[in-house]
């Protein structure tokens, strides 16, 4: 056998299997990437970097107890990854400091990708490229302040906001100017949302215009063969999977067999299903430090996805989503068929809600100069008033 790619080098660390799993809201705590790891591992190959979910900087600078849960990783976790978001370089720089000056974190991604309303709309997330100044003063304060500590800061980010207003190719330049050391793109535009089809072809532009640090790939990996086809496509440094994980965390060993040569993939009948359902719940009560009906109930979104594919009725679907105990859970489980197969085809692709292409929520004239003015600076800064972007 033979690896597909060499080790992913990001800074000081080397991932290697070239592998991220991508920061999602309420989907990647401690719980779902614990999963995930184990996963990557049983294959007996090392495993890739699990990122944590968002975390806005604001709420870290005033350590919101949630903020804090959510950059807090297991014994196990090795690396470590973080991912930020904000709208104030002054902010986004203190909070990367905390992170790294404390030692949270081996590694911090900086979130340019967010195409919720919530965000958009006060210019933040896969808006914010548009200013290219605030854009060039976030990276600089995050590269700035991790630097002295020796942790590598990324960018994560849409190419653009629709077709008409791209900023992928100028970002992927300044970041790299700048110090981050890689940069990843999920080949859609905000307007796009989750719809319709990622444009590989932007990643491959990407990796042409940047040189001296990785470009990882983000967008329509919903199996490990996906994620070769991307890296040889597009000639991309690794990948970042997000939705195609979503109730499949042993999709991490199919891609670490993949990435190292090997054909075999893990095909997991109902039973197998089940277990890992409610290994899901103990880690999720875990998480919320033994709150067993908060860990349950965060559980319940989890049902939909896991149960793909399979012959499961909506009775039992129903009932599954809307446990409240681990020992209900268990109730469930067990009175479903545990003796079926896996069902093919019908487990696989995409994942998740994909909605469709919708016109950005932006701040009003934000799209009529590509410089952020005094005004539009005092509103962006609302932006960062919630824990997690979305």
């Amino acid at each position: 056998m033979s690896a597909v790619l060499p080790p992913l080098q990001i800074g000081p660390l080397t991932v290697a299997t070239p592998v991220v799993l991508a920061p999602m809201a309420g989907v990647t705590n401690r719980a779902f990437r614990t999963l995930c790891r184990e996963a990557g591992r049983s294959t007996g190959f090392d495993p890739g970097l699990y990122v944590a979910e968002m975390v806005t900087s604001r709420a870290l600078v005033e350590r919101n107890t949630e903020a804090l849960r959510i950059v807090t990783f297991g014994p196990d976790e090795t690396p470590r990854s973080a991912q930020v978001y904000g709208v104030d370089p002054a902010t986004v720089g203190a909070a990367v400091k905390i992170i790294a000056g404390e030692d949270s974190a081996d590694h911090v991604d900086l979130n340019f990708g967010c195409p919720v309303p919530k965000v958009t709309r006060k210019g933040g997330g896969a808006a914010l490229p548009w200013k290219k100044q605030l854009f060039t003063d976030i990276v600089r304060a995050a590269v700035t302040a991790a630097e002295p500590y020796g942790v590598p800061v990324t960018v994560k980010m849409r190419k653009g906001i629709d077709d008409d207003h791209l900023t992928y190719l100028e970002a992927g330049r300044t970041a790299e100017s700048l110090g981050a050391a890689a940069v990843a793109l999920h080949a859609r535009t905000a307007a796009q949302h989750y719809s319709g089809t990622a444009d590989w072809t932007a990643i491959a532009r990407l990796k042409e215009e940047v040189r001296t640090v990785p470009v990882l790939g983000n967008g329509d990996i919903w199996a490990a063969e996906d994620a070769v086809r991307m890296v040889r496509e597009t000639g991309a440094d690794g990948v970042v999977v997000g939705r195609g994980c979503q109730g499949r965390p042993w999709l991490f060993a199919d891609l670490a067999a993949a990435f190292n040569g090997s054909d075999v993939r893990v095909r997991p009948g109902l039973r197998d299903v089940a277990d890992a359902i409610y290994r899901h719940g103990e880690l999720m009560i875990e998480y919320y430090d033994g709150d067993e009906f908060k860990g349950v109930r965060d559980l319940r979104k989890h049902m939909a996805w896991y149960l793909k594919g399979y012959a499961v009725g909506g009775d039992a679907r129903r009932a599954l989503a809307m446990v409240s105990s681990l020992a209900e859970l268990r109730e469930h489980l067990d009175a479903l068929d545990l003796t079926l197969g896996y069902p093919g085809d019908d487990a696989e692709g995409p994942r998740g809600r994909a909605g469709s292409a919708k016109t950005p929520h932006l701040p009003y004239g934000w799209l009529d100069s590509r410089d952020l003015d005094a005004e539009f600076e005092a509103k962006l800064r609302e932006a960062e008033l919630s824990v997690s972007g979305g």
